[in-house]
């Protein structure tokens, strides 16, 4: 009995990835050997940086927050503290968004936040 390959299938995968790799430098977008190999390595890193772009995204709104705190004179860990204590549950992404294009929402946000830590601090103290 003859010895069969799969010939189409084998030509279709080897060429899907090196389709994958156009644009590799050298070998690594020529020979199917090299180029799945780096393939692999770019899909594995793609799936790394999916998951790290949620975290600098949450890191921008931060400092975004963080800067409109401090021009409204309160600090970040402060203003987070008076909106926990005043109740208010908004995430860093909106407040990031209140922050850039509606100053006078934030500003309002931000002095609930301060009656909320002075409430706070007075029932602490009594």
């Amino acid at each position: 009995m003859p010895r069969t390959t799969n010939s189409p299938a084998s030509r279709k995968r080897r060429k899907k990835v090196l389709k994958y790799a156009k644009g590799y430098f050298g070998n690594k977008s020529k020979l199917f050997r090299y180029a799945k190999e780096a393939v692999q390595h770019a899909w594995q890193y793609s799936y790394a940086a999916r998951k790290k772009k949620k975290g600098n995204w949450r890191g921008l709104w931060i400092v975004r927050v963080n800067a409109a705190c401090r021009n409204a004179g309160i600090s970040y860990s402060r203003f987070v503290e008076g909106m926990k204590a005043a109740g208010i549950e908004l995430d860093r992404k909106v407040l990031a968004d209140l922050a850039v294009h509606d100053e006078i929402a934030f500003a309002a946000l931000v002095q609930k936040a301060k009656v909320a830590l002075k409430a706070k601090v007075a029932a602490r103290s009594a």
